[in-house]
């Protein structure tokens, strides 16, 4: 079975997101629980990219459109439950954000597993 290599690295981008909203939560790790909780998801986020990596995405393309991905999470994790402000340029970069989160899976060749 041909598993598409994208496939961790995008989960793994959305549990990056999960781990900065836990983070948020956890005040500076005092609170044991969102403290636990944001370890947790941020091993299994960095797990699940490094499988991606296995299966042959390059690394740079790899990490880049986890942090992306992770990145753009955050922003509207912080929109819709912090009620984070964003001003139309930063609309703009988020969008530019996307587009290049994009770009970067669409042009992106395999490497030969094990590299």
């Amino acid at each position: 079975m041909n598993t598409n290599p994208w496939i961790p690295v995008l989960v793994g981008g959305l549990f990056e997101t999960v781990w900065a909203y836990t983070m948020k939560l956890s005040h500076g790790f005092t609170d044991p629980l969102y403290a636990a909780l944001t370890l947790i998801f941020l091993f299994t986020s960095t797990g699940l990219l490094n499988i991606g990596l296995k299966m042959g995405l390059p690394v740079g393309t790899g990490y880049a459109v986890w942090v992306g991905i992770g990145a753009i999470g955050s922003v509207v994790t912080g929109i819709l439950v912090f009620g984070d402000m964003l001003s139309m340029v930063g609309f703009f970069f988020l969008a530019l954000l996307i587009v290049g989160v994009i770009g970067m899976n669409l042009l992106t060749e395999e490497e030969p597993s094990g590299n």
